[in-house]
């Protein structure tokens, strides 16, 4: 199948990319690494009330506009180009998504409005110290004391875990998997900021001591909706990867065509040719991938599935080769700090090991085809 972007969703992209390239330039990127939240309050209020792009998937009954996860994903395929530091992917992706899927309306009326305007950050904690999003083993369990659900355990890798407002954890009680809600502050919860190799995403590990907590819909019954979350994370992804690698073959391609050695364009000679030709072969395959993900959230479960399974494996593959080619065309100037080509190698790394890497993908793809 074909996916073609609406008008509405072009214009989007439109305004997206103007308000990303006056608001993310690299200055600001590198500004923000520096920051405690890793993020500018300001701008995130300007993404959720001023562009109201924090509640496109939500629905207009609680606030949002309701225009689907494809619109989400023409926005995280900007902010992966331009690297955006903000709890976007967390708060939309992992805790908006959860909380629209979820069959609990009084959760809904009281998160989903603020989540919508951007009054409200929250992130979803559902990996272990493995990295794995194994809901067999989810690492943290709860049970009911007089009347109150109490949390124990731990959760790792947690996306803006040390900023978020709202922490949507994955729990096992005697009934299965179910799924909590968190404040930020809550008695018993500690929270570490972790160190990672991609300076513009926090993640931090969580631990849970008797920690107070909200059920959200039916006890044991989160299991399924964990699973389309997790595809959703997946694909979103998937999605900033293509924005990424399609940016890093633009500045190897201006760069190969500023660079003289010899008196003529590095970009004349046959091996960059060759390597920029590799990269805009990966560019379009991924976001092919990409694009025909977000088509199937809109399908079933298990179209959704193998879509965002392939969109994972192949999107990890591009931007990290795209990254790693950037730097060998910009040379020795690629290796320093002062230039942005590390900044996107450190999240193609990240980003290719999140939420699982290509190798896990391709074993489920072989799982899901029947291979």
């Amino acid at each position: 199948m074909k996916y073609e972007f609406t008008e509405e969703q072009d214009e989007l992209r439109g305004l997206v990319r103007k308000f990303l390239a006056d608001r993310s330039p690299e200055s600001e990127v590198r500004r923000l690494m520096e920051t405690p939240d890793g993020f500018d309050r300001g701008v995130w209020k300007q993404l959720g009330q001023d562009l109201g792009i924090v509640g496109l998937a939500i629905p207009e009954q609680y606030g949002g506009s309701g225009q689907g996860f494809a619109a989400v994903g023409v926005v995280l395929e900007e902010s992966g180009s331009a690297l955006l530091c903000a709890p976007y992917f967390s708060t939309v992706v992992l805790a908006g998504t959860a909380l629209t899927a979820c069959d609990d309306e009084a959760a809904k009326q009281d998160y989903l409005p603020r989540l919508a305007l951007g009054e409200l950050r929250g992130t979803l904690a559902v990996s272990g110290d493995d990295g794995r999003t194994d809901l067999s083993s989810p690492g943290a369990s709860a049970r009911r004391v007089g009347g109150q659900w109490l949390l124990d355990g731990h959760k790792s890798y947690v996306i803006d875990g040390a900023t978020a407002q709202l922490i949507l954890v994955a729990g096992r009680t005697d009934a299965g998997v179910s799924l909590f809600a968190v404040e930020a502050g809550a008695s018993g919860l500690a929270v570490e900021p972790l160190k990672t190799v991609d300076l513009t995403r926090r993640q931090a590990r969580l631990r849970f001591d008797s920690v107070p907590a909200r059920l959200i819909g039916a006890e044991g019954a989160a299991g399924p909706l964990l699973s389309r979350v997790i595809d959703l994370a997946a694909l979103g992804l998937a999605a900033e990867q293509a924005g990424g690698a399609a940016r890093t073959l633009g500045m190897a391609v201006d760069y190969a065509k500023i660079r003289f050695q010899y008196g003529r364009a590095i970009g004349s000679f046959q091996a960059i040719k060759h390597k920029c030709a590799d990269m805009l072969l990966e560019v379009e395959c991924a976001r092919s991938a990409a694009y025909q993900g977000l088509w199937a959230t809109d399908d079933d479960s298990a179209a959704l599935a193998l879509a965002s399974s392939i969109a994972k494996a192949r999107c990890s593959d591009a931007f990290t080769h795209c990254a790693f080619e950037n730097i060998q065309i910009h040379g020795g100037i690629g290796f320093t700090w002062e230039h942005p080509a590390h900044l996107y190698l450190r999240r193609a790394k990240s980003t290719q090991l999140l939420f699982g890497d290509a190798a896990y993908h391709r074993a489920r793809i072989a799982e899901l085809i029947g291979a």
